[in-house]
């Protein structure tokens, strides 16, 4: 049976979504590699989401969700529309500037082999010229957030980590600057299904605690309404649904009513 998360735990964020300003704010963009195909892999995207949400963006296999997230950081352009980040249009963002405020965690981790756990959690304070006294307290700090040990993990190197491991680092490394903003592609899908749940509840305690803007990526319901105060589905790179946790299960959309059947999810449990 499927225990969806109490959405009571975000209620002060959700109190707040409607007197501040969106943190990211699609306005009708649309993404096309070239006028030569058949269709742009983003069409029609407008979406607000604001401080302190987790937006799952699920989806199947190509419906755009990595490149709708590939956006907001500028890893793409897109060809036409909107996009704003904290206010401030994304093109008149430095791209590197914009990448440093924005916490980025991928299935595949990310670290860097050669760099011991320390090096690459400290790397982005260290590149915006933190004292090294800060710089040390952040990493003792973020790596405590993420349920490691500091001093026994600051020498060891990714390859002596194991799967579940290196997720809590990169995670502790996406967190390591204080970004306002979390984005999350598949983070956990390379994982054994027990580790996978672990880190899923740990993450939501951790989402309570960081009150960071998350956009998280998947392709797994289940996933999608755990972790997520908001799920977005996407289909062939438009979104079709829209929807709270509790409300997506009850939602007669095609595609939606696909993804639930295929979980094989127990709807009792969203009444």
């Amino acid at each position: 049976m499927l225990t969806l998360r109490n959405d009571a735990v975000n209620s002060n964020a959700r109190e707040s979504l409607y007197v501040t300003k969106p943190s990211i704010e699609f306005v009708n963009v649309k993404y096309q590699i070239s006028t030569r195909e058949s269709r742009p892999i983003l069409s029609g995207i407008s979406l607000d989401i604001h401080q302190g949400e987790t937006i799952s963006l699920l989806g199947k296999s190509g419906s755009g969700k990595t490149t709708m997230l590939k956006l907001i950081n500028r890893l793409r352009n897109f060809t036409s529309g909107d996009l704003l980040v904290e206010g401030k249009h994304v093109k008149d963002w430095d791209p590197i500037s914009l990448r440093r405020r924005i916490g980025y965690v991928i299935q595949e981790v990310g670290l860097f082999p050669h760099l011991t756990i320390e090096e690459n959690v400290s790397l982005v304070p260290e590149l915006e010229n933190w004292p090294a006294d800060r710089i040390r307290l952040r990493y003792a700090e973020v790596m405590h957030l993420v349920g490691l040990d500091a001093a026994e993990f600051s020498r060891r190197f990714p390859r002596q980590l194991s799967g579940g491991q290196r997720q809590r680092a990169g995670v502790a490394r996406a967190l390591a600057a204080d970004p306002g903003i979390l984005l999350m592609d598949e983070p956990f899908g390379a994982l054994d299904p027990v580790t996978r749940a672990e880190l899923q509840r740990e993450f939501l305690a951790l989402a309570r605690k960081v009150a960071k803007t998350i956009v998280l990526v998947t392709h797994d319901l289940r996933e999608a309404l755990l972790l997520g105060t908001r799920v977005v589905l996407l289909d062939a790179g438009r979104i079709v649904a829209e929807a709270a946790p509790r409300e997506f299960l009850k939602l007669d959309q095609p595609v939606a009513r696909e993804f639930i059947a295929s979980s094989e999810l127990v709807l009792g449990a969203a009444q």
